[in-house]
């Protein structure tokens, strides 16, 4: 026994809750769901590119699965014919999910005020960070990449699971 504390030294105690730990790592390791509907998945594209570099928040993995992700980030303009589609989406991933409107069309139908465009995908899926810009850049999805994960490390454990199910 002695060697082994002699090579670990005295690391003391390291105490934290349950929620603490769990936010963190969901933080650290959240794969968004590949989604790209206009031209704010270009800009969504060069975020993952060297000058931005989505990996050091640990989303290097985009996923094409929505059974493997727990972010979608709906980037461009919804139509009444693609909505269903997105709910689908939704409804596949595991939870807690989350969703992050990206561009103006995304967050209230931008520029297209008319039947066939979705005015805002909050009509279809609860949106958790909205994204303004047309088409915004890629400082401005890591900013709401980031105000999501202030979201995340703030919740708890119950939030998220309620006695009729998951949110």
């Amino acid at each position: 026994m002695g060697i082994i504390s002699s090579k670990i030294g005295d690391l003391g105690v390291v105490t934290t809750t349950l929620d603490t730990a769990v936010n963190w790592a969901r933080t650290g390791a959240m794969w968004p769901l590949l989604f790209g509907l206009a031209c704010c998945a270009i800009e969504m594209m060069s975020t993952q590119a060297s000058d931005y570099d989505l990996s050091r928040f640990g989303m290097e993995l985009n996923r094409a699965s929505p059974r493997q992700a727990d972010l979608i980030i709906v980037a461009g303009r919804v139509t009444r014919k693609m909505a269903p589609v997105i709910r689908t989406l939704y409804d596949q991933m595991a939870a807690p999910r989350y969703v992050l409107a990206m561009g103006d069309c995304a967050s209230c139908g931008g520029i297209y005020n008319n039947y066939a465009v979705v005015q805002g995908v909050d009509e279809i899926v609860p949106v958790d960070v909205y994204v303004a810009g047309c088409p915004p850049r890629p400082e401005q999805l890591i900013h709401g990449i980031m105000t999501l994960h202030e979201r995340v490390r703030s919740e708890r454990l119950k939030t998220w699971v309620s006695a009729e199910g998951v949110r």
